[in-house]
């Protein structure tokens, strides 16, 4: 949803909505969106609350709930959000996305990789979620199947320039720093910035490369 520049007379019509019918979801969530955007999480919360209280089918209510308390650094509400999006709309692949996010900041990395997957049968196509299945399968100590994810994820998005760093870090964990190199550098061409330290580890075979 895109706010109209004066938010305020766009809020003032949402309420004048509410103040006809105080159980008008879409107004509700209409005013959740703008203040989350205006950064009154507080406020917004209340409001998407609402909607979803009044309405059965508010799962993008479900999941800006889920933004905020990311935002607020509560994880695990993070993941209730998103569960209850998944309830409502069982298809709906950004909130199983946004879970196995969640889960694997929390290092619940087996909880974290069947959100993942869950979300990636859903929509393959959906970089960020591939790119967090190699962080969980790395955070599980499972190489072997990092690089398999992270080769299918390039496979997808190769332009996309984290995953690309994602997987060179899979390789060199694995030790074929040939691969390690390739994969920085078209990370690098990409525009991505990779932290210092790797670089530096890998600088005996850049120099080589």
């Amino acid at each position: 949803m895109k706010t109209p520049q004066d938010s305020n007379d766009f809020i003032q019509e949402q309420v004048n909505l509410l103040n006809e019918n105080p159980e008008c979801a879409n107004a509700q969530y209409n005013l959740g969106v703008t203040l989350m955007q205006q950064g009154k999480f507080k406020e917004a919360i209340e409001f998407f609350e609402e909607a979803i209280s009044n309405s059965g089918r508010m799962f993008e209510a479900c999941v800006n709930l889920g933004y905020i308390y990311f935002k607020l650094g509560d994880l695990e509400k993070v993941v209730q959000a998103n569960k209850k999006a998944v309830e409502i709309e069982p298809r709906y692949a950004r909130g199983y996305a946004n879970m196995g996010f969640a889960y694997l900041q929390m290092a619940r990395t087996d909880e974290a990789i069947e959100a993942l997957n869950k979300a990636i049968e859903l929509n393959p196509h959906m970089a960020q979620a591939w790119s967090n299945l190699v962080n969980a399968y790395l955070q599980n100590d499972d190489v072997d199947k990092a690089v398999e994810v992270g080769e299918k994820l390039v496979e997808i998005a190769p332009d996309f320039a984290l995953g690309q760093n994602n997987l060179a870090f899979a390789y060199y964990l694995k030790q074929d720093y040939e691969k390690a190199v390739e994969h920085l550098g078209r990370a690098m061409e990409l525009g991505f910035k990779p932290h210092p330290e790797f670089i530096k580890e890998l600088e005996p075979y850049l120099k080589n490369d």
